[in-house]
């Protein structure tokens, strides 16, 4: 993705960063608490290097934010962008919701029998 659409959209950004299983899988595990760069890589067959690749991705979209406290590096989860993103996404779920309460209404009103 360009990085002019990165900084100018942040909303892309996120989406982008929740693109890949592994990032998500990374999110999933940073939402029970904060955890170093060697316990996220711990359940995936890559290497640390790979892994910090991942967590790059996930600090520019502001989904993560990385400290440092003497040798524990640990990283947490930012939920301002996925706030953002679920906020965008309800309005979706409300159009589909009324999509489906008409089909419901329609599927009511056809015969029993199948004939039309």
């Amino acid at each position: 993705m360009p990085a002019a659409v990165t900084r100018a959209d942040p909303l892309s950004t996120t989406f982008a960063a929740l693109a890949d299983p592994t990032r998500r899988a990374i999110l999933a595990r940073l939402s029970q608490g904060e955890a170093s760069v060697g316990e996220l890589a711990a359940p995936f067959a890559m290497s640390q290097p790979a892994i910090s690749k991942h967590l790059k991705v996930l600090e520019r979209a502001g989904l993560i934010t990385r400290s440092r406290d003497a040798q524990w590096r640990p990283c947490k989860l930012e939920a301002a962008p996925l706030r953002a993103a679920n906020d965008w996404l309800e309005h979706y779920a409300a159009f589909w919701s009324g999509s489906f309460e008409r089909l419901g209404m329609l599927v009511k009103t056809l015969p029993e029998d199948g004939s039309a």
